[in-house]
């Protein structure tokens, strides 16, 4: 596939520096559930953690499509974005509809490298993806707005230094649309943890730091608030665009990965005295892997061209992210089968890469609620849920 020079370029550095982060420094870190701090720091020395903050702000001012490329090349070397991407569309909601103060205050700091932007405290235990039940409430006090209620799968929270956290602040039955009276708050995370915000590490099955975050009547400056009280559920639908087409990319990049170590190994790896890339039953799910990625990757550009241009990819981006997720999967299935055995030795990778993959067709967003929208609002069938 044909690229402008300035998109080779990016993958040429990327790739580069990925190249000191092997296999065997991600595997240490995969037993130790130890957070890859080490590579997160040489992205943002790089600058590219700051690819979507303006040039104006210390970033790198790049668009999207070019944000893309970053994340899909991370993961086709076998490195984990996942231990950053949050800050590219997290910090997104702030650049949007953050104050002018707000984004003098935060974003130069976000793109030196000097704060951490990766905590996204949105889900809760009884409300999964129906955000507009969300408990954790805001009440205002004053100056200060007092929170209290509790997160999960806040994935960095202790890695982070600020927190862009989604609380109610008027109740459900006094809003006149449910869409109403939710409000984003950008929190300090090392004075919340002073004052009423504690921490409990969840241990998953891929390490993705992931965390219930806990608020005690925490009192927060009312200065934290971004954009308009009550608008908040508005404004994470337009970050969520952007980490679909995000993290859809990465899936892209973990798919161009197995399908090349399955090639390679299929090459190499001889049993009865040839190839077994020479069979057919070997080589042709490799060739509907690439072929599904293939096709994937361009949903995953049409989304970001789209969010590039200005327009609403609501449609697009949860397209990119179904699509790129399940071919990103069916690539992990299709490469551990054709490693056989050795798919499950630790040395190849082959296993830690399909362990993270699988984590994609459930989160941000499952499978089957992207189809329940799709269905929904794109083709007007009657509303399920």
């Amino acid at each position: 596939m044909n690229e402008t020079e300035d998109l080779a370029e990016i993958r040429r550095s990327v790739r580069a520096l990925c190249e000191g982060f092997p296999g065997e420094y991600w595997r240490t870190k995969d037993a130790a559930r130890e957070y890859p701090g080490e590579f997160v720091d040489a992205l943002t020395k790089a600058g590219f953690l700051a690819a979507l903050i303006p040039a104006e702000y210390g970033g790198s001012g790049l668009t999207l499509h070019q944000a893309c490329v970053i994340m899909e090349e991370i993961q086709a070397t076998g490195c984990n974005g996942s231990s950053a991407h949050a800050q590219m569309y997290i910090m997104n909601t702030l650049l949007r509809y953050g104050s002018d103060e707000q984004k003098a205050q935060y974003l130069p700091r976000i793109a030196s490298g000097d704060l951490r932007l990766q905590a996204f405290g949105v889900s809760e235990p009884t409300s999964g993806t129906d955000t507009l039940s969300l408990k954790t409430k805001a009440v205002r006090d004053g100056d200060e707005y007092v929170v209290s209620g509790q997160k999960i799968w806040t994935s960095r929270a202790e890695h982070s230094d600020l927190m862009m956290l989604l609380a109610r602040t008027t109740p459900r039955d006094q809003v006149e649309k449910k869409t109403e009276g939710l409000s984003i708050f950008l929190v300090d995370m090392q004075e919340a943890l002073k004052n009423g915000m504690s921490i409990k590490p969840i241990r998953t099955m891929m390490n993705h730091s992931s965390c219930e975050v806990f608020f005690d009547d925490l009192r927060i400056p009312a200065s934290s608030l971004v954009g308009e009280e009550g608008k908040g559920f508005r404004y994470i639908l337009s970050g969520m665009n952007a980490e679909r087409i995000l993290i859809a990319a990465e899936c892209i990049g973990d798919a161009k990965w197995f399908v090349e170590q399955a090639k390679t190994y299929a090459s190499d790896r001889n049993v009865f005295a040839r190839p077994i890339g020479q069979n057919q039953g070997v080589q042709f799910p490799i060739a509907r892997s690439y072929a599904q990625t293939c096709a994937a990757e361009l949903m995953v550009q049409h989304a970001a061209k789209v969010y590039d241009e200005g327009g609403n990819p609501g449609a697009e981006a949860n397209m990119a992210k179904l699509l790129a997720s399940e071919a990103s999967w069916a690539a992990a299935d299709m490469c551990v089968q054709t490693f056989g055995g050795f798919g499950f030795a630790e040395e190849y990778d082959v296993e830690r890469k399909f362990r993270e993959a699988r984590l994609y067709t459930v989160a941000p967003i499952s499978t089957n609620l992207i189809l329940s929208y799709l269905a929904e609002h794109v083709l007007g069938l009657p509303r399920s849920y």
